[in-house]
Formats: structure tokens, sequence, C-alpha cells
């Protein structure tokens, strides 16, 4: 066989390239609408009367399905027995349903009817939303494993970790799209007009992925060509239900998971209450205030492929999972001293958070990759983030229950709240990630999974 026969589709760098581009816009779509409606808790309040408890349920309804029906962990195996294909377009597709959902409750229920559920008894508007998000959440966070094994499979022995940061950082293009546009959008028409918006995103997002889907096919008939050909460069063995108890037993496993859950339970969950702690503490506008909430995303857009492409050369990526832990520890700390007001303050802190959010993510996916081989990896990664939907489900719910029992003043018909007990409540969890991002790096050098290493040779 000649040296052209053997190369495949992705052994070209503008192929491969522009695959992952096409799954990351389709991501960097649900980005957008998982972020789009933090910036408005205060017009939901004023505008829906929903409370800071209500609130915080509905953030929660991102993980609830994930977290209590397993569907991240039925996700990652379909995923790994279908392929990246069928379950790209099937997470799309859920997507876009409970965004249509979501865009019905603000839309089309403003009144304050009430309903009883096994949930608890809620406005209507906040049911709908909830369950709207909730398949929103199955959908997105199934995307988010399939494009990481998407990667893992086009990059193989290639820019791996430099990848995965680009498509992180393009998906925070979405996230700081709608921290910048959801208020002055909602202002200018509806309040349910951000969340149109990223229903039409989807959409296209879920064209972009049936278009990848057909260069993934051509792939895999080269792969297959390739196996009969050269056996040794065919797919390795394909999943089996008995991997999942290797997974488990992994320790690597069991440390990476529980630094995503704590790790990211101190950044999406206090981004969704960043707006409001950005007007109420720092005095900051309204206008103005989703733009700097979401400057974390914004600095994951411009640092992440630059961490990434550090580790894929140098490696150390443990080393560098420790220090972003350390300094979200120093961000949730500060915002927690209830004596500094100063508004430069709060941005600062933002930008440095933003370096933590580039960090941890340019580090972690990729050691995922390390750990285990690839017809392990869509179930590794589901496991994962089911694990992190816990957090994400409990944190948002726990600290809007906080604010509403603990943190709420009530002056005339103006209603404010005191962020000090939920800024510590985050530096508490952000502490406890610091100390599994230290045990990790010791068991990796006891287990030898290379995360210090560089992924290019």
């Amino acid at each position: 066989m000649t040296e052209l026969s053997k190369l495949k589709l992705n052994d070209s760098k503008a192929t491969r390239w522009g695959a992952l581009a096409i799954v990351a816009f389709t991501m960097m779509a649900a980005y957008y609408v998982n972020d789009v409606v933090a910036p408005l808790k205060s017009m939901l309040e004023s505008d829906l009367h929903w409370s800071s408890s209500e609130y915080g349920f509905y953030t929660g309804g991102y993980s609830f399905l994930n977290v209590f029906l397993l569907m991240l962990i039925w996700g990652g195996l379909i995923l790994d027995r279908f392929g990246i294909r069928f379950t790209g377009k099937l997470a799309t597709i859920l997507m876009v349903g409970g965004t249509t959902l979501e865009y019905y409750a603000i839309t089309a229920l403003a009144d304050n009817q009430t309903m009883v559920s096994f949930l608890g008894e809620h406005k209507l508007s906040v049911l709908i939303a909830f369950s709207g998000y909730a398949i929103f959440g199955v959908g997105a966070e199934v995307a988010g494993i399939t494009v990481t094994k998407i990667i893992a499979k086009w990059f193989k022995g290639k820019e791996v970790a430099t990848a995965m940061g680009v498509q992180v950082a393009l998906a925070r293009i979405g996230s700081q799209g709608a921290y910048a546009v959801s208020i002055p959008l909602a202002a200018a028409f509806t309040l349910s007009t951000p969340i149109l918006l990223g229903l039409v995103f989807l959409v296209g997002g879920l064209i972009a992925f049936f278009v990848f889907a057909v260069m993934d096919k051509k792939l895999d008939r080269q792969i297959e060509k390739a196996a009969i050909e050269t056996p040794e460069e065919g797919e390795e063995e394909k999943f089996s239900f008995r991997d999942v108890k290797s997974i488990l037993v992994n320790k690597g496993f069991w440390l990476i998971a529980l630094l995503c859950v704590l790790f990211y339970s101190c950044v999406f969950p206090f981004q969704k209450f960043a707006t409001e702690l950005m007007i109420e503490k720092y005095g900051i506008s309204q206008n103005i205030a989703g733009f700097f909430a979401g400057l974390p995303a914004l600095g994951a857009l411009i640092l992440t492929p630059v961490f990434g492409g550090f580790i894929d050369k140098r490696g150390k990526a443990a080393s560098i999972m420790l220090l972003g832990s350390a300094m979200l520890i120093g961000v949730h700390c500060i915002y927690a001293l209830p004596f500094l007001h100063y508004w430069l303050v709060a941005i600062v802190l933002m930008v440095v958070l933003g370096i933590a959010f580039s960090l941890v993510p340019s580090a972690m996916w990729p050691s995922v990759a390390k750990i285990f081989p690839v017809r392990q990896l869509g179930t590794a990664y589901s496991m994962i983030f089911f694990i992190q939907n816990i957090g994400l489900w409990g944190v948002p719910t726990l600290i809007g229950w906080v604010l509403n029992t603990y943190c709420r003043t009530e002056t005339g018909t103006e209603v404010s709240y005191d962020y000090t007990l939920p800024m510590c409540i985050f530096t508490g969890i952000a502490c406890l990630s610091l100390v599994v991002a230290v045990l990790l790096k010791v068991v990796d050098k006891k287990c030898g999974y290379g995360l210090e290493e560089a992924n290019l040779n």
C-alpha cells in the first residue's frame, strides 16, 4: 500500500480543524443558550415575579434529569455502543426541543398561575421552563461528551489538547455573547428574545452536525479500509459493559471526577448569580453587569488554546489543575469580604477567574484520554459529567435557597441580597477542589498516568 493511500481524512490539518469548527459551532450555540437566562435574574423577578428560590430551582433543572434519571450515564453508553454520529444528532435534537419549551414558558406563561407537582408547588412558567431546561441539559451534556470523543478520534496522536482548548474557547464565545447581549436584547424587545436567538443558533448547530456526520462517515470508511490492509491501524477493541467496572475502580477517574464537580460548581453556578452580585454589591450598571459577569468566558476564549498548546508541548497537566484550583480560592474568598465594594475589584477578580477557568479545563479533559483507552472514553466522560451535574444541580439550588432565606432584604417594593454567605459557600467548595488537585498529582506520580508529560512526542 502506498503512503498516499494510507492517508485518512483527519491526516489533513485543514480537514480535521474544519471538522472541529463545525462541531464547535454546535457547542457554541449550546453554551449561549445555557447562559442566556443568567443575566435576566432581576428581570425574571420583576416581570414574571420569580423568587430567588424559584430561579435557583429553574437553574438546577439543567442537571435534574442527568442526575436523577442517570441520563448522562445512558448517553455515554449510547455513545460508545452506537457512535458519535447517532449520539450527536440525538443530543442536538434534544437541545432544540428543550429550548423551544423554555421559550414557550417565558413567552406564553407570564401570569402567576401555580401548579403542584412531585417537585412541589411552583409557578407554571417556572415548571415549564425547568422542564425545558432539563431536556436541554440532557442534550447539552451528551453533546459535550460526544464532541470530546470526536476530538479524541479526529486528533489522535496529534494536537489533542490544543484542539480541546480551541473547542472550549469557541464554546466560551457563546457564553460571553449570552452575557453581553441578553439584557440589551430583553430591554429592547421582550424578555424571551435572547432565548429565541439561541433557538435559531441551535437549529443552525443541528444542521452543522449533520454536515459533520457526512465527513465522519467517510473517515470511518477509511479507517475500516486501513484495518483490512494494515490491521494494527484499525480501531481498538469495541467497548464492553465490563469496562464500566474497570473505570469505577480507577483512582484517577474518581479524582478527576471530584475535581471536575468541585471546580465547575464554583464557576457555572456562580456565574448564574454573578450579574446580580455585580449590581447589588459593586454598584455596576445593569446594562453592563452581564458583560462583566461573562468575563471568565472571554478569558477562557483567549487563554484555553494557549494553555492547551503548552500542555501538548510541555505537559504539566496535573500542576496546572492545581494552580487553577488555588486561584479559584482567592477569587471567591475576596468576593466574600463584606467591606470590599469597589467595582474595579470585582472586574479584576472576574479576569482572574477567567484565567483559572482556562487552566483547569485545558488540562483536565486531555488527561482523561491519557487515563483511559479510546473504547472507554465515552463512558468515562459521561460518568465524570454525571458527577459534575450533581454539583450543577445542587449548588445553584442551594445558593438560591440561601439567598431567599438568609440574605434577602425588602425595603418597600425594593428587594436586595447580601452575597457574603453564598460567596463563603463557594470559597469552601474551592478549598476542597484544591485538596483533590493535590491528591491527583500524588496519584499520577504513583500510578504513572503521564499527566505531567507532553502529548506530542
